[in-house]
């Protein structure tokens, strides 16, 4: 079944949203758009571009289904015991006062929670701030507001009931956040694809999330992050990520998926 061109319809989108589709891997994205057209019922591309400029609740809808929400709390927790354990000793220590952390891509909210929980618990004299950002405003404000359900906590590495119980409260709808947690954290809508980032940073947490993108717009990404990062500061990168040009981008390995800016 031939929806009509991809091509005229990622132009025309980037227009529509400001998000380029041209910068996310053709086959996926192509599959993963059409897919959200024949499941809302429309018959081309052009009869859905026509849907899309009448209907703001389909552009927030189809905007969801775009952007790959999933995330939990303590995701590859080996991989959080060496940041607590080796990374942020070390950051701390060398760091210029407050520890500044963006966390990219933070989709519901449960990675800059994790942030937060091993900062509090196991720093709880280090100044910090984290700027959490995501291209989806719907799930950044779900993050901001920070209720989970039951299974989210419960299924998540099994966060211990004293952390429960010390950093979120119970209500109708599951557990929330309890604001001293989110005291130090700032949300903020960001595209990693336009504009400039902050920059003096101490780590960049962005885990899964580059996955999507061709590599000639993962090469511009992963620039930005080491010239955003000052010397010694580290960037966490996701378990299916790796990145092999690590001179070219003033970086090197520190452990797995962990980089270190030169």
């Amino acid at each position: 079944m031939s929806l009509g061109s991809y091509e005229l319809f990622a132009e025309y989108f980037k227009h529509r949203s400001g998000l380029d589709l041209k910068c996310y891997k053709q086959t996926q994205m192509q599959r993963r758009i059409e897919q959200f057209i024949v499941n809302s019922g429309f018959r081309s591309y052009l009869v859905f571009k026509d849907s899309l400029e009448k209907s703001p609740e389909l552009l927030t809808s189809f905007m969801r289904h775009l952007t790959i929400n999933v995330s939990q709390f303590f995701r590859d927790k080996a991989q959080w015991d060496m940041l607590r354990e080796k990374i942020l000793p070390a950051l701390r220590s060398s760091s210029y006062g407050t520890l500044r952390i963006w966390s990219a891509g933070c989709s519901s909210g449960q990675e800059v929670y994790t942030l937060a929980i091993i900062l509090q618990e196991h720093f709880p004299m280090l100044n910090y701030t984290i700027l959490a950002t995501d291209i989806d405003q719907t799930v950044l404000s779900q993050a901001e507001l920070g209720i989970y359900r039951d299974s989210d906590l419960s299924s998540s590495n099994s966060l211990p009931s004293n952390i429960i119980e010390k950093y979120f409260t119970k209500t109708l709808d599951g557990f929330q956040v309890k604001e001293r947690l989110k005291h130090n954290i700032k949300f903020q809508l960001k595209n990693l694809l336009l504009g400039a980032f902050d920059t003096s940073l101490d780590l960049i947490v962005c885990r899964n999330v580059v996955i999507y993108f061709t590599e000639e717009t993962k090469g511009r990404i992963y620039q930005g992050f080491s010239e955003s990062l000052r010397t010694g500061g580290v960037l966490f990168t996701g378990s299916t990520e790796q990145i092999f040009n690590l001179a070219e981008l003033n970086l090197k390995g520190i452990g797995p998926f962990l980089y270190q800016k030169q």
